[in-house]
């Protein structure tokens, strides 16, 4: 049946548009996030996007609300998740670095590249790790941490998997598994029990 203008599926969706857009970003950076580029790629007319959005830094801006609240905002609620101990409350934070569906690491590198070119993503990037640094820090003050000890522990938590995303690092997931009693004995003083890491692992391992 031939599609009127009526019809939604003839413009796309507000999401899929997104979804193009975060494709591109990834691939060639905030460059490559144009209007007619996208709408080549999802087949679209140029016109359908304005349905959508009023241009191209409104697209741009909901780009900056996906990123936000999906890492900002599940690292912070993992850094607040329940844990007895700050071992399994270190843990829950790692989830976020081995489960693209808590925190995109692709994403985190590609915001921090249109960092370099944009004042005002600069600012946001800045405002978010002001954000996660301090739920981390909360996060260790739980646990008995004094401010001080707090804060450099959790410097040194987040630091390192930035560190992790810029050098696009690529670690085979049972060499990462292997090493994580030892970063967690680095970041809170402690190894974490057995039982707690037979709960990480059985949460990132399908085998």
């Amino acid at each position: 049946m031939e599609r009127t203008s009526n019809d939604s599926g003839w413009r796309g969706s507000a999401e899929g548009w997104l979804d193009a857009a975060y494709e591109a970003l990834l691939e060639g950076g905030v460059d490559a996030v144009k209007i007619q580029p996208l709408a080549a790629r999802l087949r679209l007319s140029r016109t359908s996007f304005y349905w959508f959005f009023k241009d191209r830094e409104a697209l741009l801006s909901a780009l900056v609300d996906r990123w936000r609240l999906k890492n900002t905002g599940n690292l912070i609620s993992q850094a607040r998740a329940y844990a007895e101990t700050a071992c399994e409350a270190t843990l829950n934070v790692f989830d976020c670095w081995l489960d693209t569906g808590l925190f995109d690491s692709r994403f985190e590198f590609a915001m921090r590249s249109w960092a370099l070119q944009s004042p005002e993503i600069l600012a946001e990037v800045q405002a978010a790790d002001q954000l996660r640094l301090a739920a981390l820090k909360s996060m260790f003050q739980r646990f008995g941490n004094s401010a001080d000890d707090a804060d450099v522990r959790s410097r040194t938590l987040y630091l390192v998997q930035i560190g992790y995303i810029s050098m696009q690092t690529q670690e085979d997931i049972d060499l990462r598994l292997q090493r994580i009693p030892n970063y967690i004995n680095v970041f809170t003083g402690e190894y974490p029990t057995k039982s707690e890491m037979d709960r990480f692992i059985a949460r990132h391992r399908s085998d």
